[in-house]
């Protein structure tokens, strides 16, 4: 019996979008180790499952269908993104600034 977790992807930290993080995504679990190719030295497992990604509107929807399917699931929420202050090149110049300088 194949398990999966469903989680939203976080945000891409080299990006300043939230591309495909609204999407619930169902992955499954690795049930069969990795194994090295003597020849090459490439990873690879005879394991088609983990090639497997499917994504929901919502989290309900996917686990509808990990029910229906008879998937074994975990949810996994994603914490709330920080809210962060935007400050302008000029703050650093400031004379009430409340910070030392550190140059």
């Amino acid at each position: 019996m194949p398990s999966a977790r469903i989680y939203r992807p976080a945000k891409d930290p080299t990006q300043s979008g939230l591309a495909r993080t609204k999407q619930w995504v169902l992955e499954f679990d690795q049930t069969e180790p990795r194994e090295t190719d003597p020849l090459m030295g490439w990873t690879g497992s005879s394991d088609m499952l983990q090639q497997v990604r499917l994504e929901f509107d919502t989290v309900e929807e996917a686990v509808a269908y990990a029910k229906s399917a008879g998937i074994a699931y975990r949810v996994e929420e994603t914490p709330p993104p920080i809210a962060r202050k935007g400050l302008s090149y000029s703050d650093n110049f400031k004379f009430n600034r409340t910070a030392p300088w550190t140059h």
